[in-house]
C-alpha cells in the first residue's frame, strides 16, 4: 500500500470515527431545547446567586419574572419573520421550483453545493426563510439521493449560519432602525448604525465569506457511509401540507378564494411601505421587512383562504420556539436585573483595548448566547455594557456590534434553539442534526476568532 493510500485511509478513519462520536454523544445526552432552556434558568438563577450584585434569591426571582415577559413584542415580531419566510418558502411557485432545481443532484457533494446556492441567498434575505428553504430542500433531495436525512438537514442549517450577516440581522436592523427599543447605540449616542458600516463592512463580510466557503468544502467529507447512513423514508414521509378548502359558490368563499383580494392588500401594503420609504429614505428594520414578506406571501399564495392555511401551518411547525421565548426572556431579565451580564461581559471590557474590544466582544458573546439565544434578546443584554465600553475606549462601535451578531452564527451551531422549526419542518429529530451542526460550529469558531482579532 502507498503512503498517500495509507494516508488516505487514515484520514477517512479520522473523520468516520469524529462523526461517530458526534452522533453517540448528542443523540445520548442531548435533551430537547425546551428542556435545555428550563435547564439554563436554573444555572443561571445559580450563577446570579454566587456573581451577581444583586443575589438575593428575592431579586433573582423579581428578576425571572419582570424579563419573561417583557421580550413578548420581541418574540412576535421574531416569529412573524419566521411565519412571513415560511408563507413564503412554502407557496407552491416556490417548491416547484426549489424541486426542478434540485432534481439533477445525485451526489453528497452535488447536494451540498445545491443546498448552499439555494439556502445562503435565501438567509441573507430573510432568515426565516432560509430556515424553511433549508428544511425543503433537504426533504426534496432527499428523495433524488440516498444520504444521511440528519446530514443532510444539518447541512441546510449550516448554510443558514450568515443569519446574523444578512438583511435581517435582528441586532444590524434594530441599531439602523430610528426609535427602535433596541437600538441602544441611538440611546447613548443619538446616531444610529448605517448597514453600510454593520452588515456591509469587512469586518462583516470576510468572516462571513470564508465560514460558508470552508463549510461547503468540509461538509462531504463528513457525510457518512451508506451502510452508517440513516435516510428519509420517502415511501412513509409526513409532509407537512394543508388541504385546499372546497370552493364552494357563497359570499364567504368568493372573498376567501379572491385573488383580487389578495393583491389588493399587497398592494396596499406595498403603496404603504413604498411611501414610508420616500419620506424618510430608503432602508430595511425589522418592520419593513415583516411587511416586504407578508406581500410577497400573499402575492404568492394568491388567495387569502391559502394564505391563512401556510401561517396555520408555520405556526404549528415553529410553536416549540415561542413556548421557548418566556423562558429566555426570564433568563435575560435574570443576567440583567442581577448584573450578572455586566460581571460577564466586564471581565472581557476590562482586558480589552480600543483595537481589541471588537474580539473579546465576540468572545464573551459566545458565552451569553447560550443563556440568551434570541440575537435581540441577547443584543439587550450585551448591548448595554459594551457600546458604553465601545465609547470610552474608543473602538469601533459597528465592529463591537457585529463581533456580538457573528457570534450568534457560531454559537447558534451548538445552541439548538432556532434549529426547532427547521427539524420540524424537516421531520428529524434535532440530536442527529445538532452532531453534524457541532462540526460547523468548530470551523466558524476557527475562522471568526482568527478574523475578527484581526479586523478588529
Amino acid at each position: 500500500m502507498s503512503e498517500k493510500s495509507a494516508a488516505m485511509m487514515t484520514r477517512s478513519s479520522f473523520q468516520r470515527a469524529l462523526v461517530d462520536f458526534s452522533v453517540m454523544f448528542f443523540e445520548r445526552y442531548m435533551p430537547d431545547p425546551f428542556v435545555i432552556a428550563l435547564l439554563l434558568t436554573f444555572v443561571t438563577a445559580a450563577l446570579a446567586m454566587v456573581l451577581a450584585p444583586h443575589r438575593s434569591p428575592a431579586a433573582i426571582l423579581d428578576a425571572w419574572y419582570g424579563g419573561a415577559f417583557k421580550i413578548v413584542a420581541f418574540a412576535f415580531q421574531m416569529m412573524l419573520i419566521l411565519v412571513t419566510g415560511h408563507a413564503v418558502a412554502g407557496a407552491a411557485p416556490v417548491r416547484r421550483t426549489l424541486s426542478r432545481l434540485v432534481s439533477g443532484v445525485s451526489t453528497p457533494g452535488q447536494a451540498v453545493l445545491m443546498m448552499f446556492l439555494l439556502v445562503v441567498p435565501a438567509t441573507w434575505l430573510n432568515w426565516g426563510l432560509g430556515l424553511v428553504v433549508g428544511a425543503f430542500v433537504a426533504r426534496e433531495i432527499a428523495r433524488h439521493v440516498r444520504v444521511d436525512y440528519g446530514w443532510l438537514v444539518a447541512c441546510g442549517y449550516t448554510a443558514w449560519w450568515i443569519c446574523n450577516s444578512g438583511l435581517s440581522s435582528s441586532i444590524a436592523l434594530s441599531q439602523a432602525t430610528h426609535g427602535n427599543p433596541m437600538n441602544i447605540v441611538e440611546q447613548l449616542t443619538g446616531q444610529m448604525v448605517p448597514l453600510s458600516a454593520s452588515l456591509f463592512s469587512a469586518f462583516t463580510v470576510v468572516p462571513t465569506v470564508l465560514t460558508v466557503i470552508t463549510s461547503a468544502l468540509v461538509f462531504p467529507l463528513f457525510c457518512p457511509a451508506p451502510e452508517q447512513s440513516v435516510c428519509l423514508d420517502v415511501h412513509n414521509e409526513n409532509i407537512p401540507a394543508s388541504a385546499p378548502s372546497p370552493i364552494t359558490r357563497s359570499p364567504r368563499s368568493a372573498t376567501e378564494h379572491s385573488v383580487i383580494l389578495s393583491f389588493a392588500i399587497a398592494l396596499f401594503a406595498l403603496t404603504a411601505l413604498v411611501l414610508s420609504w420616500y419620506e424618510h429614505g430608503f432602508g430595511f428594520d425589522i418592520d419593513s421587512l415583516i411587511l416586504t414578506f407578508l406581500i410577497l406571501g400573499l402575492m404568492l399564495q394568491k388567495t387569502p383562504v391559502a394564505y391563512v392555511s401556510a401561517v396555520r401551518e408555520a405556526i404549528s411547525q415553529t410553536g416549540p420556539i415561542l413556548l421557548q421565548f418566556p423562558f429566555y426572556g426570564g433568563i435575560m431579565g435574570i443576567m440583567t436585573a442581577t448584573g450578572l451580564a455586566g460581571v460577564i461581559s466586564e471581565f472581557f471590557v476590562h482586558v480589552a483595548s480600543a483595537q481589541t474590544l471588537p474580539f473579546w466582544s465576540f468572545i464573551s458573546s459566545l458565552i451569553i448566547t447560550f443563556l440568551v439565544p434570541s440575537a435581540g434578546g441577547h443584543w439587550a443584554v450585551q448591548g448595554p455594557f459594551v457600546v458604553p465600553a465601545a465609547m470610552s475606549l474608543h473602538a469601533s462601535i459597528p465592529h463591537v456590534i457585529m463581533g456580538v451578531a457573528i457570534a450568534e452564527n457560531v454559537a447558534n451551531m451548538l445552541q439548538p434553539f432556532w434549529a426547532v422549526p427547521i427539524v420540524a419542518i424537516a421531520g428529524i429529530g434535532i440530536q442527529r442534526v445538532m452532531a453534524f451542526t457541532s462540526i460547523t460550529f468548530l470551523i466558524s469558531l476557527v475562522i471568526c476568532c482568527i478574523s475578527v482579532f484581526l479586523l478588529g
